[in-house]
């Protein structure tokens, strides 16, 4: 039996740079780690489900799965996202009571992949931050602007936004 289990974020002195998904939200630049995305694909024709809140946008079929598509706009409390030629959806994966759910994310733009150094990100703001604090991992430095790098697991904690969506579709009370 191995007694050293791999440490995922962990820090270590040789640990190398990690790499992270830049896209736009408006003229905000956003980064979620490159590990959590499975693919990028165009915006298209989706299917709205009723009666769920204004951030899931719809569902879309990838391959025979039905994946929900949240407009982060719509999820930071902001109106709803505009579509326009560079919009896209972000695929990737979220847990839910231990098991892989997949995930799309509507975006104004993907930029590009980025290495950022566990040194180059600071703590996220205690105030002035346009969306919950909880949402931001860090704020990544990059040349010479901040990054706002996503905490997918609270920013997209699918247990939370299942009470949303059944908060929405209960009855109104007579």
């Amino acid at each position: 039996m191995s007694t050293h289990a791999p440490t995922r974020g962990g820090s270590s002195a040789e640990e190398a740079p990690s790499q992270y998904l830049t896209f736009l939200l408006g003229n905000e630049v956003f980064a979620m780690d490159i590990r959590t995305v499975r693919e990028i694909i165009q915006y298209g024709p989706m299917t709205t489900v009723p009666l769920m809140p204004d951030f899931v946008r719809g569902v879309i079929n990838l391959r025979g799965a039905v994946v929900p598509v949240i407009d982060l706009q719509a999820r930071f409390g902001r109106p709803a996202a505009q579509i326009g030629k560079k919009t896209c959806i972000v695929i990737f994966d979220a847990m839910r009571d231990g098991e892989r759910v997949e995930l799309g994310l509507l975006v104004d733009a993907v930029s590009e992949v980025i290495d950022i150094g566990n040194d180059q990100i600071e703590p996220p703001p205690n105030f002035g931050a346009s969306l919950r604090r909880d949402f931001i991992r860090g704020m990544g430095k990059v040349a010479n602007r901040f990054v706002i790098i996503l905490e997918p697991d609270k920013a997209f904690d699918v247990n939370e936004m299942a009470q949303l969506c059944e908060a929405a579709q209960e009855p109104m009370a007579a």
